[in-house]
C-alpha cells in the first residue's frame, strides 16, 4: 500500500457529545488511552473534532468501527479519515470566522494540520472547503 494512511480522523456533528464524553467514547471504541495513544482537538466553531493517533493503528478500520458504533450513531456524529492530500468540508462555521483564522487553525501542527493551499467559504451553507497542499512532491 503506497498511499500513506492518515493518522487523523475527523469527527463531525459532535454538538450532542461534550468533549469529555467524546474522549471516553473514543477510548472505548479504540481501546486506547487519550493523551498517551491519541489526541483530541475539539473545534467548537465547526462542530468537529480531529483525533490524531500517536500510536500506529489502522485508522481506516477505526473509522469503520466508529460508523457502526451505536453511541456514535445516537449522537449522529460522522467519522472519516483526514486525508493527507485532500480537501475537507468544514461545516457549521459561524459567519464571523475569517479565512485567515481558518488557515492558521488548519495549518496548526497541534491540530494535525498541514499547509493550506485554499479555503473556499460557502457562507450560505455555513461551511467551507479547506484544501491542503500535497505533502509529497513539493520539492
Amino acid at each position: 500500500n503506497s498511499a500513506e494512511t492518515s493518522p487523523s480522523v475527523v469527527f463531525e456533528s459532535i454538538q450532542g457529545c461534550n468533549p469529555k464524553c467524546l474522549r471516553m467514547l473514543l477510548e472505548n471504541i479504540s481501546g486506547l488511552t487519550v493523551d498517551d495513544d491519541f489526541t483530541v482537538e475539539v473545534i467548537p466553531e465547526i462542530n468537529a473534532a480531529v483525533v490524531t493517533f500517536i500510536k500506529s493503528i489502522d485508522t481506516e478500520e477505526f473509522v469503520k468501527k466508529c460508523s457502526r458504533n451505536k453511541r456514535v450513531k445516537k449522537f449522529k456524529m460522522t467519522a472519516r479519515l483526514l486525508e493527507l492530500t485532500q480537501s475537507i468540508k468544514a461545516e457549521n462555521i459561524p459567519a464571523s470566522v475569517s479565512t485567515d483564522y481558518m488557515t492558521v487553525y488548519f495549518e496548526s501542527a497541534r491540530n494535525g494540520g498541514g499547509t493550506v493551499s485554499d479555503i473556499q467559504l460557502l457562507p450560505e451553507e455555513n461551511s467551507a472547503i479547506v484544501t491542503f497542499c500535497s505533502h509529497k512532491g513539493n520539492a
